[in-house]
């Protein structure tokens, strides 16, 4: 079943808490399809009201900040022997290659990395706990952690929502839209045979 179709079968609660809790757990670094999750949720609130977009963006918010931050506190309590672990469970994900991809984003963008690793997916799930193995002070990483997840969650959902009301609106319309080109374009197809008719007559009397 597609995700936004098995949403549409819970109650606006349970999409909520959905929400927060897998951006929270991807930000924490368990390979999550959260973005999935929240981009389904956004279109599905744009098309039923039961669904708030506010309580959405705050939802998935403040999983992508709790995630983040419990991730940073593993990161810095497990440091390397956590990587290496996490690489024998997700392989995929926490593999050699993308760990050290990772350690050079960070050190070359300190910070930076940490809020613009929201909009990466390979960098949304390292972002926590790396911060902690390398040791990047907290302050650095709350500021980068706080601004990226509102950003990044506030504002997907934000973009989201518009587009899919936007969206719906313009399908609404679409039928009438339709019937009316139709309209014009047979009208046109007429005038103008009609007119082609006209030209021909006065030639084949002639002939």
């Amino acid at each position: 079943m597609h995700v936004q179709e098995w949403l549409e079968t819970v109650p606006a609660v349970a999409v909520y808490a959905l929400v927060g809790l897998v951006i929270g757990l991807e930000s924490l670094g368990i390979p999550l399809p959260g973005e999935i999750i929240l981009v389904s949720s956004a279109l599905l609130a744009s098309q039923h009201g039961e669904i708030d977009p506010v309580v959405l963006g705050a939802s998935a918010t403040a999983g992508a900040i709790i995630g983040d931050s419990i991730g940073y506190a593993i990161g810095r309590k497990g440091g390397r022997p956590l990587l290496a672990w996490l690489g024998n469970k997700f392989p995929k994900h926490f593999s050699e290659g993308h760990i050290a991809t990772a350690e050079r984003s960070f050190e070359k963008w300190g910070m930076w990395a940490v809020f613009f690793g929201r909009f990466v997916a390979l960098l949304r799930i390292f972002a926590g706990p790396l911060a902690g193995v390398l040791r990047m002070p907290y302050w650095k990483f709350a500021i980068a952690n706080v601004l990226g997840g509102i950003l990044w969650a506030g504002g997907t959902t934000a973009v989201i929502y518009y587009v899919g009301i936007v969206a719906e609106s313009w399908l609404k319309r679409f039928s009438w839209l339709g019937l009316v080109a139709a309209v014009l374009v047979g009208l046109t197809s007429m005038l103008v045979i009609k007119r082609k008719a006209k030209k021909a007559a006065p030639a084949a009397a002639a002939e």
